[in-house]
């Protein structure tokens, strides 16, 4: 069966995580993705570390099923390049710094009067207007302006995300955009210019305690690994030393959860604990009635009665026990996959579309396809040995 994206090409001026992570999924949906790099060093993320068999996690993580075109976009060449790679495609993605694709004469304006049914994607960190609209943007940094260090760490200390969720978010709402505006261009024959932003993005992951701070009249403390406004929730210590995190969602499990996993039914009808919002109160009391039980037992007995009890649980992994989850393996979520340093293991994407086989290619080489690119495009051999000779473009 063919992908729902087959037949669809994408020329991306991307680079980093946002626009890479909203078109591998696309390119995993069947998209043709072409890539556009610098011919020295190509997208800066190649070289943030070098911990996957000699390559940049970042860069794996991102850029599988692509076609890699290292090009100068500067060089007087490139305009006649990018003109007939534009002409043939469908979406064009970008989130390179602010105001630089309109000096390429690449902005959505220009490009959308020469290609009515283009589909523009540009991602920032603030958007195209407002006070914020010229500024830099960096995962951490809009992390801060959303709230979202406001909100976690330890009432001691703010800490951001352990994963680039700014970037994340902007590629998700990016690449359901995308998706959207190909139906309406199925439907109405008209192309979008669309206006994503890691800001408003990440804005909307914040929803939850934004209405309770501006409703509620104080924001969700800063409460480490446990739950802000929901208690029992987190990690309680058992008896061996080990934790065990659990989640405690109305008053049905909690009545459950005293009467058989902590052998305290008199603690339901306790004032202290009788609702959420008491329970919240008086936080440091259930903790303390919590560690009380559990420190007699170890976290393996803990779990069996949280499981008997109906009782959400999960242990505290590592990342090397994730990436061995039995959950993973017997779901058949591995695939591999090729690069420069040799195959690696890659997680299935989570689209699970019924009939449906995602694209896992090889994470392209640095100008892996500039060569079939360009003849493709009509130019000779002779044009592309001139063109990489001059610097306009980087041939493997």
């Amino acid at each position: 069966m063919r992908r729902p994206l087959d037949g669809v090409t994408v020329v991306a001026l991307e680079q980093v995580i946002a626009g890479p992570f909203c078109t591998r999924q696309l390119a995993e949906l069947g998209a043709r993705v072409i890539k556009i790099e610098r011919p020295e060093g190509g997208d800066q993320s190649r070289s943030m570390d070098r911990t996957v068999q000699g390559l940049s996690s970042h860069f794996v993580w991102t850029n599988r099923s692509k076609e890699s075109l290292a090009l100068d976009v500067k060089h007087p060449r490139a305009r006649e390049i990018l003109a007939r790679l534009l002409a043939r495609a469908d979406v064009f993605v970008q989130n390179l710094a602010p105001g630089a694709v309109e000096r390429l004469g690449l902005g959505a304006a220009e490009l959308r009067a020469r290609h009515p049914q283009l589909i523009w994607c540009g991602i920032s960190g603030y958007g195209t207007s407002g006070p914020y609209a010229e500024k830099r943007a960096y995962d951490l940094l809009v992390q801060c302006e959303a709230g979202l260090l406001s909100v976690t760490g330890t009432p001691e200390a703010p800490a951001k995300a352990g994963i680039p969720v700014a970037d994340i978010a902007a590629g998700m709402y990016a690449m359901s955009s995308i998706l959207a505006a190909l139906l309406r261009r199925e439907r109405d024959g008209v192309g979008a210019t669309l206006d994503i932003t890691m800001f408003e993005a990440l804005g909307e992951w914040m929803g939850f305690p934004a209405y309770f701070a501006n409703y509620g009249g104080s924001p969700p403390p800063r409460s480490g690994a446990y739950h802000a406004t929901i208690v029992p929730y987190g990690p309680f210590r058992a008896g061996d030393g080990k934790t065990v995190f659990l989640s405690i969602q109305n008053e049905r499990e909690f009545a459950r959860f005293c009467e058989q996993v902590l052998g305290r039914a008199a603690l339901v009808g306790d004032p202290r604990f009788s609702s959420s919002p008491a329970r919240m109160a008086n936080r440091e009391a259930m903790h303390a009635e919590i560690e009380a039980v559990f420190g007699t037992l170890t976290a393996a007995q803990v779990e069996e009665r949280l499981e008997a009890a109906g009782i959400a649980n999960a242990r505290l992994n590592t990342l090397q026990e994730f990436w061995d989850h039995p959950q993973l393996a017997a779901r058949d979520r591995w695939r591999e996959v090729g690069t420069s340093a040799g195959a690696v293991r890659a997680a299935q994407p989570p689209f699970n579309l019924s009939e449906f086989e995602p694209r896992m290619d090889d994470v392209p080489a640095l100008g892996a396809h500039s060569r079939s690119l360009l003849k493709e495009l009509g130019y000779a051999a002779g044009e592309i040995d001139a063109l990489a000779a001059a610097g306009a473009v980087r041939t493997s």
